[in-house]
């Protein structure tokens, strides 16, 4: 179910947080292609990809199956600890409470997303928990890369889903 602009995926820049972000995209279209809401996400140490995840949520019927943390628990298992100190975490749609809680508590230092979530974003957009400093573990965050694109392919999926043209 796938819509007319979800296929392109931006060229590569060469600039790390878009080019580790364009990956995050590419889980998003994975989640596309299995029917669930494409969202996206990769976690990075140094300079390489430890771990991905995209929306697994109506496949699994799991309420967990959301990109980021698939991509937290994968991660985990790849460096054998629950602590992400040196890792960013790239999702093409802001974190909501849960995954929020997730980050703060594998201590991920930093956090890049695409879209804003006006509806359910726990870092700017409802909540600030990435960056509350009455927690143990703050983040850096950026939002906004891609946030275009993520966001209308959001727009579009769900317009698809409910029958109605994209705006």
């Amino acid at each position: 179910m796938l819509g007319t602009n979800s296929e392109r995926l931006p060229p590569l820049t060469g600039g790390k947080d878009e080019d580790f972000m364009r990956e995050a995209l590419a889980e998003a279209l994975c989640a596309w292609r299995e029917d669930e809401v494409p969202v996206g996400a990769v976690v990075v140490r140094g300079d390489e990809i430890i771990a991905r995840g995209h929306n697994t949520r109506e496949r699994e019927q799991d309420p967990l199956g959301h990109a980021e943390i698939k991509a937290i628990s994968e991660a985990s298992g790849a460096i054998g600890s629950w602590r992400l100190e040196e890792c960013t975490l790239y999702v093409t749609l802001e974190p909501c409470l849960m995954c929020a809680g997730a980050i703060v508590n594998s201590r991920i230092p930093r956090v890049i997303w695409g879209a804003n979530d006006p509806k359910g974003g726990a870092c700017v957009s409802l909540y600030e928990v990435l960056t509350d400093s009455r927690l143990n573990h703050r983040c850096e965050v950026e939002g906004g890369i891609y946030g275009e694109l993520a966001g209308s392919w959001l727009t579009e999926y769900f317009s698809l889903k409910r029958g109605k043209s994209p705006k």
